[in-house]
């Protein structure tokens, strides 16, 4: 269990001080008559089924719970059970090297004079949202609700700072599908707009299920939360509901730019098309008056004229000439 347990403290009157390291008696002595609003909050990292059992059974935590925190790959959500509340909420790391973004699984069981938080992945912030609850006494004096408060708002405002740097690459992405012909890497922009829509899309998964979990805690009449904390979780679901309007602001706006980029690759195909049309009508002048004094009969009364082939060549250079300053004239060259 060492290795599991990363931190695991009672907390008594905002206070943190430490209890038995046995979790039924730490347990016990948070929820002893004098402890007043006392929890017990133990955080736990990535354990397996065998480690985890220990610590289901002490504190008494449902069956389907419990799988869902080992196994993960879990959308965000919020169910209720007799004993405990569990929260689901999927924290998101933006990677500036690759422009990538990519999220974990966080878990966090309420009930009883105890919260339990399972992580996996690195990106979850609860060793900084710890520090900064043990620095806030009389926010962590509410209890667990603090506890989900702090861990929920700290991953949500980390959503609006991801959101910003993908809005950032979006503008790049801009420049660079609008840039005058030849200045671009326009072979190469289609690749990245999909790429970009699908991080776009990894981002949504965690932010948009999150919304109904937000906006049921906000209300009243949830167990295990604080009957005065449904303020402060409105305040965490609008600042949800304003990524999640970036989000769509994104999607619709990488969706456009992918039809635009479609649309200037065939405005350059056709430019293609056209420029290759003209020089081959040019080709095709000479090609002609060649072909018909190749044919060799005997009666061309211009076989015998002396000035006969300088007169095709300039015959010939005036037609191509002319059709040149023809489509020139109208865009074709």
């Amino acid at each position: 269990m060492p290795r599991v347990i990363v931190d695991s403290a009672i907390y008594r009157d905002g206070r943190r001080t430490e209890g038995p390291a046995d979790l039924s008696d730490a347990l016990d002595e948070a929820r002893a008559a004098d402890a007043g609003d006392a929890f017990l909050w133990v955080g736990l990292h990535e354990p397996t089924e065998k480690e985890f059992s220990r610590v289901s059974s002490e504190f008494g935590l449902h069956p389907l719970a419990v799988e869902d925190a080992l196994r993960a790959h879990q959308r965000p959500k919020l169910e209720v059970y007799d004993d405990s509340l569990f929260v689901v909420i999927k924290p998101v790391v933006y990677e500036p090297e690759s422009d990538t973004v990519s999220a974990d699984e966080l878990m966090v069981f309420i009930g009883d004079s105890f919260v339990v938080t399972v992580r996996h992945g690195e990106s979850a912030p609860l060793a900084a949202v710890r520090r900064r609850l043990e620095a806030e006494p009389e926010v962590l004096r509410h209890g667990p609700t603090a506890v989900l408060y702090a861990v929920s708002d700290a991953i949500v405002d980390h959503y609006i700072d991801v959101g910003a740097e993908l809005q950032v690459d979006l503008e790049e992405l801009e420049a660079q599908v609008f840039a005058p012909s030849g200045t671009g890497d326009s072979g190469n922009s289609a690749a990245r707009i999909y790429t970009f829509k699908r991080q776009v899309l990894e981002f949504r998964r965690a932010t948009g299920p999150l919304s109904a979990p937000m906006t049921r805690l906000a209300s009243a009449g949830v167990p295990f939360v604080h009957e005065h904390a449904q303020p402060f979780f409105r305040d965490v679901s609008d600042h949800l509901t304003r990524v999640n309007e970036q989000v769509e602001g994104l999607d619709r706006l990488l969706s456009d730019i992918l039809s635009a980029h479609l649309a200037q690759m065939g405005v350059r195909q056709n430019d293609d098309m056209r420029k290759i049309s003209a020089w081959a009508a040019m080709a095709a002048v000479p090609t002609m008056v060649a072909g018909v004094y190749g044919m060799n009969f005997d009666h061309m009364p211009e076989l015998h004229w002396v000035w006969t082939y300088p007169a095709v060549i300039v015959l010939m250079g005036g037609a191509v000439f002319g059709l040149h300053r023809l489509f020139k004239r109208r865009g074709w060259l």
